[in-house]
């Protein structure tokens, strides 16, 4: 047989096809032990330990819960993309981005996952060479990063069973030795005379104390907005029951994991960084046990940071940004590749630099990507109402390419939505969810999808356009390369 080759279809391949009901191994309560070990990251002591600069801790708790029930409320509404349909964040985007369109805040939402897995991997090793200095007098931190980098890389690399069951052996070590990690730090706060739920190094007042308390709401949504834009390429995995109409019941275990286990998590990751702080001024808790801690207790409490970094840096940066690289490779870049690529990204980021400025970023960052999470939601439920046209996901001249493969009313929408919130950075999030939403509702609605119309929006049918709630596994088939296959005659061939 004679093969003639065609293009390949690049939006294809193995790692980005939407994952099957028989497949999803997540659980409710490892989701929630993957929320445990995802939230016990930097950001959190650093929101806690600038919060208590201006408030005291029950306002900084409070503005906690209340920025983590909402961020929580957002990751869950956006998941049920990957629970629904099964897709990953960057396939989905192909719809209110264009298919090629899709690769510009895909990879800039990579490229900022791997910026924080090298972040996350630089606390974490610093935890680490701490560890063997008490033990065996080792000192050489950029060593521990490359190890504890490499680790973390080859671990995630194996797929997501292998992610959900480190974070079902991490997270209740962290619970436990998260509760010691306070009492050292408080009984140390507490020798220099401070109390913890009363000292305040600046006390504000007034309009002053309520944009600290705003700045700290901002502050919590802003690094999970982050994931709140590409958590269906976690979801996707989470067991959820087929024919199930029932929102709620059908997101029980996202809701559970993100509405339950986060704000519980992350608020007590902000009272450890917060008292941290009191207790030595120093939010970062390896310095801050370092000097009030020794022995066998510092060993094991520095082997949480450690155990914590590595759980979150697997579950919340690197699935999600590989995911995102293997998508904009195409067939040629499995999921291995774009684990280790985002690696590498993160590893020549220089994250002992990007430390010194997280608390800005985590704003910044947080409002171009919240406008994002707004043009999902107005796709995906106003726009759609959930319904989804999912093979034409994968079709090189499908209803998704739009113009030259670009949705205009998405990165107009994101341009503005991005651009406003970076200049209300206390309100953040906030503004740039509701500018980028309504703006891509508007643009969408009466102008990109009166030229380019949508089968699902033009006939909202659920058997056609719905996924789990109808008990669909959407089939995409790879097949081979695509191509014509002629047969070879045997005989004399005329001319």
């Amino acid at each position: 047989m004679l093969k003639m080759k065609r293009k390949e279809n690049y939006l294809k391949s193995k790692d980005l096809l939407p994952v099957a009901h028989s497949v999803r191994k997540i659980g409710t309560l490892s989701f929630v032990f993957m929320w445990i070990s995802m939230a016990v990251v930097l950001a959190a002591f650093a929101i806690g330990g600038s919060g208590v600069q201006s408030l005291p801790l029950g306002l900084v708790v409070l503005a906690t819960v209340i920025g983590s029930l909402l961020i929580g409320l957002f990751i869950t509404i956006i998941g049920d993309i990957g629970i629904e349909h099964g897709l990953s964040f960057p396939v989905y985007m192909r719809a209110p981005f264009g298919t090629i369109g899709t690769h510009i805040p895909s990879v800039i939402r990579g490229v900022a996952a791997s910026c924080w897995f090298g972040i996350n991997t630089y606390f974490g090793a610093t935890a680490m060479n701490s560890i063997l200095n008490v033990l065996i007098a080792f000192d050489n931190w950029f060593l521990c990063f490359l190890l504890f980098a490499l680790l973390q890389l080859l671990n995630t690399a194996m797929g997501i069973k292998a992610v959900e069951r480190f974070t079902d052996l991490a997270a209740p070590v962290i619970i436990l030795i998260s509760a010691w990690m306070y009492t050292t730090l408080s009984e140390s706060a507490g020798e220099g005379g401070r109390d913890v739920w009363t000292w305040i190094e600046n006390p504000t007042t007034g309009i002053a104390a309520f944009t600290a308390f705003m700045i700290v709401i901002m502050g919590n949504m802003g690094f999970w907005a982050t994931l709140a834009t590409d958590i269906p390429s976690i979801s996707r995995y989470i067991k959820a029951p087929k024919y199930e109409r029932s929102w709620l019941k059908r997101n029980k275990s996202s809701l559970i994991g993100s509405m339950v286990a986060l704000p519980l998590t992350q608020t007590f990751m902000v009272i450890i960084g917060a008292v941290s702080y009191i207790a030595v001024q120093n939010y970062d808790p390896v310095v801050a046990l370092q000097q009030s801690a020794s022995g066998f207790v510092l060993g094991v409490l520095l082997l949480m940071i450690v155990f914590a970094q590595w759980s979150t840096n697997i579950a919340a940066n690197l699935v999600p940004a590989a995911t995102i690289f293997s998508n904009v490779g195409g067939p040629k870049m499995p999921f291995w590749m774009g684990v280790f690529l985002a690696g590498i990204i993160g590893c020549f980021s220089q994250p002992w630099s990007l430390f010194e400025m997280l608390n800005t970023v985590l704003l910044i960052v947080g409002g171009i990507l919240s406008a994002i999470v707004g043009i999902l939601f107005s796709d995906y439920y106003l726009l759609r109402k959930r319904r989804v046209n999912v093979k034409e996901l994968y079709e090189l001249q499908g209803q998704y390419k739009y113009y030259y493969g670009f949705n205009g009313a998405g990165f107009i929408s994101w341009a503005i939505g991005g651009g406003v919130a970076t200049f209300f950075s206390a309100y953040s999030f906030l503004v740039g969810f509701f500018v980028g939403a309504l703006l891509y509702y508007v643009l969408g609605k009466f102008w990109w999808f009166v030229k380019y119309p949508q089968k699902e929006i033009e006939d909202p049918s659920d058997e056609k356009y719905l996924g789990i709630t109808v008990g669909r596994d959407w089939d995409i088939p790879l097949g081979e390369e695509e191509g014509i296959s002629l047969p070879l005659s045997t005989s004399k061939v005329e001319t």
